[in-house]
């Protein structure tokens, strides 16, 4: 039985006789995406952790793509009509729109067991134990045979829009140079499985010698990595073109 933002108002805090809870069937698993308190902030879903396995993606408050303004926003949300009619209750309505993605990418939405989004972010939970992490949406009953805590709370970021899934890796790289730069590293991931935009891992003051780490949600599964793409900018014109490369680069997929 999967919960889609199970709701918060005349529910939340109430007996599992009236509210849905684990024991309504072998396998119950929640996506919560609007866990709010009500008031103030108008969250419809609940927030504690009520089934056989939690998923709180993006911390399970505020969904990325909800905030932008009514337009751009309402045109991401699959078209006029549909988009207008969402828009009060983006952040609730993303959990149907992560289970319909989770079908069609049944490797992607993989949740990391964690205490908090806090730690998760920070990368504690990083990567997936050796049983595996759990993916969100119609394929975590799969996850069933392994649960081995009483709740379990999973942790992942999304998409802005459609495609909602995204991959985590972790980047590690040791900068080469001769001087001490301002600015920023991108990377890009080139693999098997296919290759994803730049995305910023280190900003601010980059010395050579030092390494840096970052944890990155791509937009694709790479599979086997071919290739890293490295590129550096200041953050203002240098008349002397510094020169900054980096000496090692390195690439750990979540998943394994």
């Amino acid at each position: 039985l999967s919960g889609l933002d199970p709701a918060q108002p005349y529910f939340q805090g109430t007996s599992i006789e009236v509210r849905l809870d684990k024991s309504d069937a072998d396998f119950v698993d929640i996506i919560h995406t609007d866990s709010a308190p009500t008031i103030p902030n108008l969250g419809f879903g609940m927030s504690p952790a009520i089934g056989h396995i939690d998923f709180y993606p993006n911390g399970g408050k505020q969904m990325p793509g909800c905030g932008k303004n009514p337009v751009s926003q309402i045109v991401d949300l699959d078209g006029i009509w549909e988009g207008t009619r969402d828009f009060v209750a983006c952040n609730h309505l993303r959990s149907y729109k992560y289970y319909s993605d989770s079908i069609i990418y049944p490797d992607g939405f993989l949740g990391y067991p964690c205490v908090s989004y806090d730690n998760f972010e920070a990368g504690s939970c990083f990567p997936c134990p050796k049983d595996g992490c759990p993916n969100m949406g119609h394929f975590a009953d799969q996850y069933k045979d392994k649960i081995k805590t009483n709740f379990l709370k999973l942790y992942l970021n999304t998409g802005e829009a459609k495609d909602f899934p995204l991959w985590r890796y972790k980047v590690t790289v040791t900068l080469s140079g001769k001087h001490k730069q301002k600015g920023y590293v991108n990377v890009a991931l080139y693999g098997s499985g296919g290759n994803t935009r730049q995305h910023q891992v280190i900003k601010g003051t980059l010395k050579p010698a030092n390494t840096y780490t970052s944890f990155i949600d791509v937009e694709a599964n790479i599979g086997t990595v071919t290739k890293v793409k490295f590129l550096w900018n200041n953050n203002w014109l240098n008349p002397t073109f510094p020169k900054l490369g980096a000496a090692t680069i390195t690439v750990q997929s979540g998943i394994n």
